[in-house]
């Protein structure tokens, strides 16, 4: 923002993106210092770059820090100590990424879907 840290908010943050907020949000929880950190699909509305830097710098400035995240991107939760995985509400598996990946077939479904490698959402049917 070109006022940086004097940038005033608008009520709603009508001023700024979704990826801005979520970021903001995420600033707020960190200055608590809490002992456990809940984030729900907290990056959301951020590029998967973002998402990366946010995760790779939290894991780095509070390594003691329990931090568990909910969300439906794979890159988001693949480097997670334990990841658990709900089909319709029941429990699906619950294992670190590589293990998830040779055991959980909905997971790996997930995967394969999300996986840039494989995912051509420029085909035509």
């Amino acid at each position: 923002m070109p006022d940086g840290y004097l940038t005033r908010i608008e009520q709603g943050g009508t001023n700024v993106s979704g990826g801005q907020k979520q970021r903001l949000c995420i600033a707020r929880a960190l200055l608590k210092q809490p002992k456990i950190l809940v984030l729900d699909d907290s990056t959301s509305a951020c590029d998967t770059a973002t998402d990366a830097r946010i995760r790779r710098n939290m894991r780095k400035a509070m390594p003691g820090m329990t931090k568990l995240f909910i969300s439906q991107r794979i890159s988001t939760v693949k480097d997670c100590d334990r990841i658990m995985v709900l089909d319709n509400g029941h429990l699906s598996g619950f294992d670190t990424h590589e293990q998830l990946l040779k055991t959980n077939k909905v997971y790996k479904e997930i995967y394969d879907l999300q996986d840039s490698d494989t995912a051509d959402f420029d085909k035509k049917d």
